[in-house]
């Protein structure tokens, strides 16, 4: 699946993150168990809310990595905190400035 746009979040608590780094911790509670599927959910710009990421990865294990790690997904959800949980998990897309703005790209194979 390729899917391109902009998602908005509505943010409530102090987290870290944008909105791909937010698709992405959603991604992971969808994918949570699943075998075999990835999702990318990145900026073209490289840049992804206030942060120096430009979007995160997940998978079907995330959430148990972040399990191992004593960390609950869906705590960093609901703080709006995505940018920390793919940083302590791994995930985070770091590219730097692109110098374009097309829109949000969105991947998932499986």
């Amino acid at each position: 699946m390729i899917a391109g746009g902009e998602t908005t979040v509505t943010v409530r608590g102090k987290g870290a993150g944008g909105r791909c780094q937010e698709f992405g911790l959603a991604a992971a509670l969808a994918l949570e168990g699943q075998e075999g599927i990835v999702a990318l959910a990145a900026g073209t710009d490289g840049t992804d809310g206030p942060t120096d990421a430009a979007g995160a990865f997940a998978d079907g294990g995330s959430v148990a990595r972040a399990g191992k790690l004593g960390l609950a997904a869906k705590d960093f959800l609901a703080r709006h905190d995505s940018y920390h949980f793919f940083e302590k998990i791994g995930g985070l897309v770091k590219t730097g400035p692109t110098g374009t703005n097309v829109m949000d790209v969105v991947i998932g194979l499986g």
